[in-house]
């Protein structure tokens, strides 16, 4: 769906899709809300890519998340400044907040860059998740201190299938403070967990939690994906490699005040009670945390 903005076009989406709704059978708005202690718990929105976006707002609603991370299916870059207001409304709606968008990428071009930052002021967004070019650091800290937004730079893990895996340029906590640290404070890091891990697949073993503390203050957003060395495969956060107490014990650490966001890429038809599963896993490992 190109442009899914308008009040009008997102109950037509929801009408056509209706009858696929079956997401809340296994996991009930009704349920007790999980608590987190001081973190924003919240999810991307790629995690219910398969649906328009007022689908994905009711998974929100539905897992008591009141924070969201969107894609670029669900808000277009191209949005109008009309039909971001009505991504805000509709999100009111749910009860959910806009904080953050991504993953995008970022160049030397300013005037291209900007159009990310518009989005973001639109909204009010805290920060953009990036996969930035190296020499897009000097727009980058312009548009920061312009617009107040951070960058949290998105590490993928090993890009490519079998034996042609080699690691993302943004592989890793010590690679990305070499590059920011003298540039702009707002950027930072959206360090994926489940990201992290993937590198042990080519015998670069990482732990999320020291990549947490490696960056410090300038961790800006984090998601949350665990997985499963052995299986070589994503799994619900909690039943993988992930420390999930220790990841909070270290966002607590280092004074992090942004928004850890559930990211689910497995069962995209239907991702909800598994995304369930991981939340009740985040909210044990914050009772221990404090």
């Amino acid at each position: 769906m190109t442009n899914p903005l308008s009040r009008r076009q997102f109950l037509a989406a929801s009408a056509a899709s209706g009858a696929a709704l079956t997401l809340g059978s296994r996991v009930r708005a009704a349920d007790a809300p999980l608590s987190y202690g001081p973190f924003h718990i919240g999810a991307q929105s790629y995690s219910f890519r398969d649906f328009p976006l007022e689908r994905a707002l009711k998974q929100y609603q539905t897992l008591g998340l009141k924070y969201a991370e969107f894609f670029s299916k669900h808000v277009p870059l191209e949005s109008t400044p009309a039909q971001l207001a009505a991504v805000k409304t509709l999100c009111a709606e749910y009860g959910v907040t806009p904080v953050a968008y991504g993953v995008q990428r970022f160049t030397k071009n300013t005037d291209a860059n900007r159009k990310n930052f518009e989005l973001g002021k639109a909204l009010g967004l805290k920060y953009l998740s990036a996969d930035p070019d190296p020499d897009s650091f000097d727009s980058l800290d312009k548009l920061c201190e312009e617009y107040k937004i951070a960058i949290g730079i998105h590490p993928h893990g090993p890009q490519g299938r079998g034996n042609n895996l080699k690691l993302h340029r943004w592989y890793s906590a010590e690679v990305i403070m070499k590059a920011v640290k003298d540039h702009s404070p707002l950027i930072g890091t959206c360090i994926d967990t489940g990201h992290i891990l993937r590198c042990v697949l080519l015998n670069k073993p990482l732990d999320p939690v020291e990549q947490i503390r490696i960056m410090g203050k300038r961790n800006y957003g984090l998601h949350l994906k665990d997985f499963d060395p052995k299986k070589k495969e994503e799994v619900i956060v909690g039943q993988g490699a992930l420390d999930v107490p220790g990841v909070l014990r270290a966002l607590k650490d280092v004074g992090f005040q942004g928004y850890a966001n559930l990211e689910y890429e497995l069962n995209p038809q239907d991702p909800t009670a598994d995304m369930a599963q991981g939340l009740k896993a985040v909210a044990a490992a914050a009772q221990k945390v404090g």
